[in-house]
């Protein structure tokens, strides 16, 4: 006799055993209906799991963030059902939940082409509709090898081989059809009602560049139309914002096959990378950092005292000299450490704040490098606390002041917060671990932060908190992150005097505000839509003439701004002026100075914005002051209309 404690609090009373499907119809017809899975005592389970004792149960719709990924989840099954149906011969590999969608991995004698894409969506929407139940059976691991083999699906075969002999192995089914899965699913295909395929792409089996390339088709997944149609209009608009188009097109950046995951500053680019670093390096100061610099390539032990070598080795790139082994830093935080390794500090000296514009390199897969966004070689904006444990409350919390009103100066508002705990990959006894994440957790309290839980997500040496921007389309970005570390600085041998005269090792605060400046510069770039906030843009205002008679003038209003700060080109050319300002506005030049014989003769300049507003003649003077102006509201305001 189960008595099943429902999210409000309230209780239901069943005389036998019963299914989650069967606690929604007794909560009302319409939860039965929409109905998707359910969480048992904190467990995901499919709505045909049978509850025998009493447990906490709520039952799971589309709604919820499991829902949704249910729903995903078992609409990659639904492809891959498809794609079997039309074109028998192909073998599925894998196809997992990603943000926003799914994929899955095909293993077919020929590319699949655009057309085929149109016929899988469209198997799919018959296969919905037919509203087949989705049923859950489990196999002995030798068996299910043997019924994939049979099936002629040598990857899934390859998978199950790898999962100890005494597991027994999930397969879902629907139709005629059966995929190996953990699940859950959705208790039919008729609960899969918007979705739409998306891109094709290319995937090694496994990850692994000596092995088979196989196609992967992405696709996406909603509750209904109206979120569907919402989603491909935002990925329309992120395609049109895409920071790679506007790299080429305002001359930033440009990669190249010669220098995977690493980019080729140009000259505008270097001017807005430089700007960004160089507002960094003063809000730093201000807040009491000290700048350092450390070496790019140090010698295998010390990665393997910090933990680096055991847990991120394949990761790093190495190097090898007079018989040493070398490791390009992946992160500074082991540099840092040295640094204070080289005084001997007490109580009174900590906190010690450490920075550094780090350049670190990582062996990212070639398949996952994208623009600035995914790189091999990238700076971070990166420091290091050393602290007391009393010191861990402040200190966080002086740093989230200073993380929130830097993300305003770009024009970031809106931000979220998610207290990541230990991974199962880790460094560092439990109980270290239990006190680093109660830290956190109280430093978040004491702040009155809200912020959600991300079990299993924290760094290898410690837990964090990280911090993540909605830009303009509503995407999610995550930059922010403060880490707290009791094992690396007691591996490498850091510690301070205490105001008892012991020594005490310092605790670490892993801590970056912008993370990789080359991915930030991608997210500000697509945020803004190319249209950088007048502080920022590389060129802050074009000087255009009409005809070549203004020609000295504007050259001497180009240089009268220069050396007052202001990044100002002028456009000379023997062009037509409506030629030049579209130009100019397209290439996102915040303020366009049109220069006629009549602003030559009343030493005037006439304005216009990017946004096609004209402003009238002003002075230099006064046009010095709207754009000093405009420089000093950084993102949070802007003038230029």
């Amino acid at each position: 006799m189960p008595v099943l404690t429902l999210p409000d609090g309230s209780e239901r009373k069943f005389d036998e055993p019963v299914t989650v499907a069967e606690l929604a119809a007794d909560i009302g017809p319409g939860l039965a209906r929409v109905a998707l899975a359910g969480r048992v005592n904190g467990r995901l389970v499919d709505t045909s799991f049978v509850i025998e004792d009493d447990a906490d149960v709520a039952i799971v719709t589309a709604k919820d963030e499991d829902g949704l990924e249910v729903l995903r989840h078992s609409t990659a099954h639904l492809l891959a059902q498809a794609v079997k149906e039309l074109f028998p011969s192909a073998q599925i590999t894998i196809g997992p939940v990603i943000e926003d969608g799914f994929f899955y991995d095909f293993s077919f004698e020929r590319p699949f082409t655009p057309e085929d894409l149109e016929k899988i969506e469209a198997r799919m929407k018959k296969l919905a509709k037919a509203d087949l139940p989705v049923s859950r059976e489990v196999m002995a691991r030798d068996d299910a090898v043997a019924y994939f083999h049979a099936q002629g699906e040598h990857y899934k075969a390859e998978i199950i081989e790898a999962i100890p002999e005494d597991e027994e192995i999930g397969l879902y089914g629907q139709g005629d059809w059966k995929d190996l899965c953990r699940g859950p699913h959705v208790p039919s295909t008729g609960k899969i009602r918007a979705f739409k395929l998306t891109k094709l792409a290319g995937a090694y089996w496994r990850g692994d560049s000596n092995n088979e390339m196989l196609q992967r088709i992405y696709g996406t997944a909603w509750p209904d139309k109206d979120s569907l149609k919402a989603y491909l209009n935002r990925l329309e608009e992120a395609e049109k914002r895409d920071h790679r188009r506007f790299g080429k097109l305002l001359d930033l950046f440009h990669t190249q096959p010669e220098a995977p995951g690493m980019v080729f500053w140009h000259d505008r680019g270097w001017r807005l990378y430089r700007t960004i670093q160089d507002y960094m390096r003063g809000r730093l100061e201000e807040a009491g950092y000290q700048e350092v610099h450390t070496p790019q390539i140090l010698d295998r032990s010390l990665w393997e005292k910090s933990g680096h070598w055991d847990k991120y080795a394949e990761n790093m790139f190495t190097t090898g000299s007079e018989d040493r082994q070398y490791a390009i830093k992946p992160m500074n935080c082991p540099c840092h450490v040295q640094i204070y390794n080289q005084h001997l500090h007490s109580y009174r000296d900590l906190p010690i704040r450490m920075a550094e514009f780090g350049s670190c390199h990582r062996n990212e897969a070639s398949g996952t490098l994208h623009g600035l966004m995914r790189v091999r070689n990238f700076t971070q904006d990166d420091a290091h606390i050393f602290c007391t444990e009393d010191q861990i409350q402040s200190e966080v919390a002086a740093f989230i002041d200073l993380l929130m009103s830097v993300y305003r100066d770009f024009g970031f508002d809106d931000v979220t917060v998610a207290l990541s705990t230990r991974p199962e990959k880790r460094v560092g006894a439990d109980a270290l671990w239990d006190k680093a994440e109660a830290a956190l957790g109280q430093a978040l309290a004491e702040i009155g932060l809200e912020h959600s839980v991300e079990a299993g997500e924290g760094a290898f040496y410690g837990p964090k908190i990280d911090f993540a921007m909605r830009d303009s389309i509503g995407r999610t970005w995550q930059l922010g992150t403060v880490q707290l570390d009791f094992s690396m600085p007691d591996r490498l041998g850091a510690t301070y005097v205490a105001e008892d005269s012991s020594r005490k090792v310092p605790v670490m605060l892993h801590r970056a505000i912008l993370g990789s400046l080359e991915r930030f510069i991608g997210v500000l770039i697509e945020h803004h839509a190319g249209s950088l906030p007048t502080w920022l843009a590389p060129v802050q205002a074009v000087v255009l003439t009409i005809t070549d008679r203004q020609a000295d003038y504007a050259k001497s209003v180009a240089e009268s701004l220069k050396k007052q700060g202001f990044q100002v080109e002028s456009d000379l050319r023997n062009e037509k002026i409506g030629f030049k300002i579209r130009e100019h506005t397209i290439q996102r030049v915040p303020y366009l100075l049109v220069i006629g014989d009549r602003e030559m003769t009343d030493n005037v300049v006439a304005v216009r914005t990017r946004s096609g507003t004209d402003l009238g003649t002003m002075s230099l003077d006064d046009f010095a002051a709207r754009l000093d102006e405009d420089c000093a509201g950084r993102g949070r305001a802007t003038l230029e209309d």
